[in-house]
């Protein structure tokens, strides 16, 4: 079973593109962009299973270089 995620990233002042740069070499990164409000970046995620999920977030994400926080929500199906 997939997990889906949408994950809402605060950057360094000014680094949003190249974080959004870095994000974009995940291969389970569906979709990023940069926003405008409380958070820099919004990206999607599909991974296998939430295992996956939390090791893409904390391994991949959050080491990138001027990620300041992160904030996960994970997709439910009825």
């Amino acid at each position: 079973m997939s997990a889906i995620a949408y994950v809402l990233i605060n950057t360094e002042i000014g680094a949003e593109k190249e974080v959004l740069e870095q994000l974009k070499k995940i291969p389970e990164i569906e979709e990023a962009y940069i926003v405008y409000g409380v958070y820099d970046i919004i990206a999607k995620i599909n991974a296998d299973n939430i295992e996956s999920l939390k090791n893409i977030i904390r391994w991949k994400i959050r080491t990138i270089d001027k990620v300041r926080s992160t904030l996960t929500m994970l997709t439910v199906t009825s």
